[in-house]
């Protein structure tokens, strides 16, 4: 099987309301996402590739626009944004367009990650 993982950035906020009071995470706060795409394939197209990375603007283009420097909260109309859901949003967002998508994984701390995959 062939891998491949691309690495995308952006910083928004969000607000875990279904915390218990004096969680950390139900106040407002933010983070700096890093965001994985892993797309997989048994063989490769014509030019080598699982698939171009050029072709993966698109993904970039959508994160930045509907996710860097906003309120998750706002932007997925729930009050549950947590890096599991978000990686399973973007997940069906990405495997919508390209079938080879395997996987997003989305970091909100260099210490933690959440993972959604096929």
């Amino acid at each position: 099987m062939y891998r491949i993982k691309k690495e995308f950035h952006f910083s928004a906020s969000h607000q875990l309301k279904q915390m218990p009071d004096g969680h950390p995470c139900a106040r407002l706060h933010g983070h700096n996402y890093i965001v994985v795409i892993e797309l997989s394939s048994e063989t490769l197209d014509e030019f080598g590739f699982v698939r171009d990375y050029h072709e993966l603007t698109a993904f970039k283009n959508y994160i930045d626009d509907t996710f860097d420097h906003r309120h998750l909260n706002e932007v997925l109309g729930d009050e549950c944004t947590t890096a599991e859901r978000l990686a399973r949003h973007l997940f069906e967002w990405a495997h919508s367009r390209w079938s080879e998508v395997s996987a997003v994984l989305v970091s909100e701390t260099p210490k933690t990650w959440a993972e959604y995959r096929a």
